[in-house]
């Protein structure tokens, strides 16, 4: 076989040698990698079909079948190897504790609670903070900052306990799958009446995917039909066996609600921590660690929740947390107060950031503020050409009918989640049966019961699918990650109607529509009753700003339980507001509604005329 030629140059010919290119790359980076002109490899990708300048970033498929082309094995750079080299080249060790055995100390443990949803995980957290809320600081939480820290005695030794608190886990998730290891231990929350749910055995496979000790704690065994005894067994299935049956994992009973036994659920997690975990840290290094969540404050900028992991954090210290960077102006601990310096395995809200880190992305505190912005501006353009190097199109039913048309697609993938698995069955039965013609194919990718999650996204991302949520909406950041990645989520309250819209995207018959806007929610804390006003919700707003006089629905346990709400009024302290942002508590009163409890999530919106593109 010849090697290629472009207006008579020759290439070079690959005879199986190997090529590294990070995610994004050009026909220029190719080049340079093979001693080649770019203009020539511009020509091999016109004689294969593709138009692509010398400088655009391009996808790993073009990247491969150029160098499949010319020979080459092509191997694309993971984003944590590309890391690890960029930090390698400013001579840094990101991971690793300097020195050795003699200056490490003993840390704290970090925890994520996780379990089935209505099983008690934040009434859980809410438990524990209260039991150790400090004296006169009663009257709640003064911040929630995604994590916090609590003390314990264990044989008669205060201990420390860090917890993550952050709603669907994105933490836990979003730093797996970054390569990240954030959590020490995972708490198994599970209620004593329902026993082992669906959730339940994701959110373990999940555990012990990231090789994290687990002690399980069985909620509600105050509640009539409660049978912790069918727990143990439940779980005995699933590798998880309790110490009294001649196994390794500890089971706690307690009631979250009536605030029983937490005591011994936090010494059951030091007690583990000690038996299956050498949990030290170097003190005395530059800090380095993960940022657990971090948004855009109003009147503060970029706040980022960070969780130490090694070396201790300082006012004052330069650093770079994911493409942003700065120099840390103030520290917040879990109750507000300002602190100095946070040790290993201590969280805390850090102010001073150019921009807003991702969940799960590492900070490091480096020497000069020069140092930080030269990482911050590589991952900025690393991620950049990344982006750019994505499909630009992802389908969506108002495009189906064009991309049907021009040939770019045979199949349309689905994936249906539902508030009930026999209303989803009903609506794939549907759905497959519809009759389309031959140039066209439904495929349905997945099916569940249960919020439209972050999961449901990336694989609708990875497979150009439609998402389908039947009386459900999207849980905590799956909508803001839709949104940013472009891809389709429909919700629908009807079957037919959801079956009519598909039908009529595949015959290219949908008509220009209205779009619904979300623009923030908010988490019920607490429940006010007023005389004059009926039942009014004490809210933290999650997401986006909550405004007055605009719809609403209430969300509990992911499941939709009204629809067409209207926010009537929207107080914080004792003035009346058009909206209130992320971040801020606040009252909210639905009017003549009044159904409303603890932990149920308002979601507020608007509707905005979609014309067909």
């Amino acid at each position: 076989m010849q090697a290629p030629s472009v207006g008579g140059v020759m290439l070079p010919r690959g005879n199986g040698q190997s090529v590294r290119l990070s995610r994004g790359a050009s026909l220029t980076d190719f080049a340079e990698k093979i001693n080649a002109n770019p203009a020539s490899l511009v020509g091999v990708m016109m004689n294969l079909g593709e138009m692509v300048t010398a400088t655009q970033s391009v996808s790993d498929e073009t990247l491969k079948m150029l160098a499949d082309e010319m020979n080459f094995v092509l191997e694309i750079v993971s984003p944590e190897e590309e890391d690890r080299e960029l930090l390698e080249s400013f001579d840094i060790e990101f991971g690793e504790d300097e020195g050795g055995e003699e200056f490490l100390v003993s840390r704290p443990p970090v925890v994520t609670v996780m379990g089935h949803v209505d099983h008690g995980k934040t009434r859980l957290l809410d438990a524990i903070r209260k039991t150790n809320v400090v004296a006169g600081e009663a009257g709640g939480i003064t911040q929630h900052i995604g994590a916090y820290q609590v003390g314990t005695e264990v044989n008669g030794e205060e201990r420390k306990i860090t917890f993550i608190d952050t709603p669907g886990h994105e933490a836990f998730t979003a730093m797996r799958a970054r390569g990240a290891k954030s959590t020490d231990i995972a708490i198994l929350v599970v209620a004593a009446n329902d026993g082992v749910m669906p959730q339940t055995i994701e959110a373990l496979n999940h555990a012990k995917a990231a090789g994290v000790p687990i002690v399980v704690a069985v909620n509600k065994i105050d509640v009539e039909g409660a049978d912790p005894t069918k727990v143990r067994g439940q779980l005995t299935e699933f590798g998880l066996v309790a110490e009294e049956y001649g196994g390794d994992t500890m089971f706690v009973d307690i009631s979250a609600k009536q605030g029983l036994h937490i005591d011994s659920l936090l010494e059951a997690v030091i007690l583990t921590a000690d038996a299956s975990l050498d949990l030290r840290a170097n003190p005395e290094q530059d800090a380095q660690g993960i940022a657990i969540e971090a948004h855009l404050d109003r009147g503060r900028g970029a706040v980022a929740t960070v969780l130490v992991q090694r070396g201790t954090l300082r006012v004052g210290d330069t650093m770079v947390a994911g493409d942003a960077y700065g120099r840390v102006r103030a520290m917040l601990d879990d109750n507000g107060n300002n602190v100095e310096e946070a040790a290993p395995a201590t969280p805390v809200l850090v102010l001073g950031l150019t921009n807003v880190p991702g969940a799960g992305d590492n900070f490091l505190v480096v020497d000069e503020d020069r140092t930080a912005r030269q990482i911050a501006e590589k991952r900025a353009a690393r991620e950049r050409n990344a982006n750019f190097a994505r499909k630009g199109v992802r389908f969506s039913l108002e495009n189906l009918d064009e991309a049907l048309k021009a040939g770019l697609v045979q199949e349309l993938n689905l994936i249906i989640k539902g508030d009930a698995s026999g209303s989803v069955e009903a609506l794939e039965s549907s759905l497959l049966q519809l009759d389309v013609g031959e140039e066209v194919d439904i495929r349905v990718l997945h099916r569940g019961v249960g919020a439209v999650t972050e999961s449901d996204i990336d694989l609708a991302m990875g497979s150009d699918a439609i998402v389908i949520g039947f009386n459900v909406r999207a849980a905590g950041r799956a909508q803001q990650m839709a949104e940013r990645e472009g891809v389709d989520v429909r919700y629908y309250s009807v079957i037919y109607q959801a079956i009519e819209e598909i039908e009529a995207a595949l015959k290219g018959m949908l008509k220009p529509e209205y779009e619904e806007v979300e623009l923030g929610t908010a988490e019920i804390r607490e429940v006010f009753r007023s005389s004059k006003l009926g039942n009014i919700a004490g809210v933290l707003i999650r997401s986006g700003e909550v405004k007055r006089n605009t719809k609403a629905r209430l969300i509990r346990d992911g499941k939709v339980v009204a629809e067409d709400l209207n926010i009537q009024g929207l107080r914080r302290f004792k003035d009346d507001v058009t909206e209130i942002r992320e971040g801020f508590e606040g009252g909210i009163n639905l009017g003549n509604f009044n159904d409303i409890k603890i932990d149920d999530v308002i979601a507020t919106y608007e509707m905005r005329e979609k014309p067909r593109g």
